[in-house]
């Protein structure tokens, strides 16, 4: 069984870059965090982020966290499912998250 990745879709698999405190943080050591679709794989991550920014990406981590209860008056149901990716990149490359106007 071959994985074979499709250039296709990979721009589908990001869906945007996460801006809180620890990703922040992390830009500092040259790691960049985004919000994958659920079903990503890694090798997938790597492929979509080398191919959408033009960068040489080192190590993908992924975080899946728990699904989180919502409640409407008397529904409940839950939040929508996503994964966290944290991406390495190679030294001397950079994503500009933030451009200058």
């Amino acid at each position: 069984m071959t994985n074979r990745i499709d250039a296709r879709s990979l721009p589908d698999l990001i869906r945007r870059p996460l801006v809180t405190e620890k990703a922040t943080f992390l830009l500092e050591n040259n790691k960049y965090t985004f919000e994958v679709v659920h079903r990503a794989t890694k090798p997938q991550i790597k492929a979509a982020i080398e191919d959408l920014f033009d960068v040489k990406v080192v190590s993908v981590n992924t975080y899946n966290p728990p699904q989180k209860e919502r409640r409407v008056g008397r529904f409940a149901g839950h939040r929508p499912q996503y994964k966290r990716a944290i991406v390495t990149l190679a030294p001397g490359d950079s994503i500009t998250l933030f451009p200058e106007v």
